[in-house]
């Protein structure tokens, strides 16, 4: 019993002490809850408006979600150096709100077309490119470095919560009402989230030290060059570019593993979605009760992520696609949590912002060429080759990983 109350003291630490925090996260719950349903019915408005070549049409509007980081990415992190975070967040937030709002419209008035969804999403993603860097910068000046790993992962945790919750709504309201109504309560909670953003403490932030103005052009550099010559940020990086646009294309492979492979409805695209969901939330809370970032987790993280792909392939049952994903969804957070913590404690913090653009680039920023590949390996093969080929992928950089972590050791060992 006290090691149960010393794990859960230790799970929670960020929530318990830090107000700012406090309120971002019950905000970002409310928000992320909504945003998952949209993402769900985005998925299945797409479908339902390309009969033919599916995977194809949700592979586009991967491309319009994520192609903005492609174009956007290596830059955003310096805006996020420039500007204060707090303020920046509020901003693109609230840009996502009307966005929201405008889609609810369109699609309860019975006039919204592809190429709208398409556009809309693509200005979304826009401002999601700025948002994303700057809300983690956020974390670090709510928290400080000593709490930072248990922040990043109670933030994962919630993310997954939300993942959980989101698409299992998504599914009953999409099935009883229509996709408008996921549009509107998107829309409500991003007032969740912005309330929490105005009632901060702006004196008890951490404040970040020798912050500069970079231009775009020099800061980006500077950005690029730290990376080039941190190994833990080169690797992690490398990692997270291949398995984010290869491997973890679920945005692409859930709506049509529910729909072609299992022969299903959005009821059962909402309960496998939220199956991967309860686990990633399991494997949050796991790396939020672990005072240290660990390269070990986070390359067992990956590997059994690959393993997890390979054994979904040739599942054709709702149940047991349900176990698999949530064991899939331990292991993909394990990963990302811990690749998350580890590129921001490697990086100082007059270049953390870009630093975490660069990893939100390796993560989004080749996403619209890896859901074309997807897409097209769902209409060529079915989900079947596509998580294959995915799994492959994962443990394929697992190996890669492991293997520089390695040499690297050895290397430092030889100078010692």
């Amino acid at each position: 019993m006290t090691l149960l109350r010393i794990a859960s003291r230790r799970t929670f630490a960020s929530l318990r002490h830090h107000r700012n925090y406090r309120l971002f996260f019950f905000g970002q719950l409310t928000s992320v809850a909504g945003t998952w349903m949209q993402n769900i019915a985005l998925a299945w408005v797409v479908v339902e408006l390309a009969p033919h070549s599916r995977g194809l049409a949700v592979g586009l509007l991967s491309v319009c979600r994520f192609g903005p980081f492609t174009v956007l990415g290596l830059f955003a992190g310096v805006v996020t150096d420039r500007f204060d975070n707090r303020r920046t967040v509020i901003v693109t937030q609230t840009v996502q709100m009307v966005l929201s709002a405008v889609l609810a419209a369109l699609t309860l008035l019975g006039h919204i077309q592809l190429w709208e969804v398409y556009a809309i999403a693509a200005l979304t993603g826009t401002a999601v490119v700025f948002d994303a860097p700057s809300r983690q910068n956020l974390t670090f000046q709510m928290v400080g470095k000593d709490a930072l790993p248990n922040a990043v992962a109670l933030n994962s945790s919630l993310f997954n919560l939300a993942r959980i919750f989101g698409p299992a709504v998504a599914g009953v309201v999409i099935a009883v009402v229509g996709t408008g109504w996921c549009f509107v309560v998107n829309t409500a909670s991003f007032l969740a989230v912005l309330g929490a953003l105005l009632a901060m403490r702006v004196a008890e932030l951490y404040p970040l030290e020798g912050r500069r103005r970079p231009t775009v052009w020099r800061g980006t550099r500077e950005g690029l060059s730290y990376a080039r010559h941190n190994l833990t940020v080169q690797v992690t990086l490398a990692m997270m570019a291949v398995i984010a646009s290869v491997c973890f294309n679920f945005n692409i492979l859930l709506p049509l593993l529910a729909k072609n492979t299992l022969d299903a409805g959005p009821r059962t695209f909402g309960i496998i979605s939220a199956a991967f969901g309860a686990g990633a939330l399991v494997g949050a809370l796991s790396a939020a009760a672990v005072a240290n970032v660990r390269w070990r987790t986070m390359l067992l993280g990956a590997g059994g992520f690959g393993i997890c792909e390979l054994l979904i392939a040739p599942v054709h049952g709702v149940v047991a696609a349900s176990l698999l994903l949530f064991v899939c969804g331990i292991f993909f957070t394990s990963y990302t949590a811990n690749a998350n913590a580890s590129i921001q404690l490697a990086s100082p913090d007059h270049l953390r912002g870009r630093v975490l653009g660069l990893y939100y680039y390796a993560w989004n920023g080749l996403a619209p060429l890896g859901a074309l590949l997807v897409g097209w390996l769902c209409d060529r093969g079915g989900t079947e080759l596509a998580f294959s080929v995915g799994g492959i992928c994962a443990i394929a950089m697992t190996a890669f990983g492991a293997e520089a972590i390695t040499r690297q050791r050895r290397r430092i060992a030889l100078v010692t």
